[in-house]
């Protein structure tokens, strides 16, 4: 697996509102919303590619297709995400090696390709293609 560069890092809130008064009025990020979602972001933070604040059910529906995340998992404080090469294989070389996926390679709507498993630390790890960072 070729890991090209960490393409986001995204704190996991549960409470949305709570870390925008932290990241953007206390930090002064340049974080934007669109009308109606709770996703915070930007791609104008030194060091990161792309910068998110991600509600806990956006989460849970990106990774499950619910709104809730499972109880037996543990809930998650942040994501992280590495752009790689191919990201079918590296999903495969990750389950080769023991790796339980919460889901495998897909597009999403936004047009990144990636999939996702949990850390031992709890966090949300996806190994992805995104084009427009290329």
């Amino acid at each position: 697996m070729n890991v090209l560069f960490v393409a986001s890092v995204a704190p996991i809130a549960r409470d949305p509102e709570a870390s925008r008064r932290l990241y953007v009025d206390a930090l002064g990020l340049p974080l934007e919303r669109q009308d109606g979602d709770d996703y915070a972001h930007s791609e104008q933070v030194d060091g990161v590619r792309h910068f998110g604040v991600w509600p806990l059910g956006q989460a849970a529906q990106a990774c499950f297709g619910t709104d809730a995340w499972p109880d037996d998992l543990p809930v998650p404080q942040a994501s992280i995400e590495f752009d790689v090469d191919d990201v079918d294989a590296a999903a495969g070389e990750l389950q080769a090696k023991g790796y339980r996926l919460l889901h495998g390679p897909r597009t999403e709507p936004w047009g990144q390709t990636v999939a996702r498993l949990q850390s031992p630390e709890g966090l949300i790890v996806g190994v992805s293609h995104t084009p427009w960072m290329r």
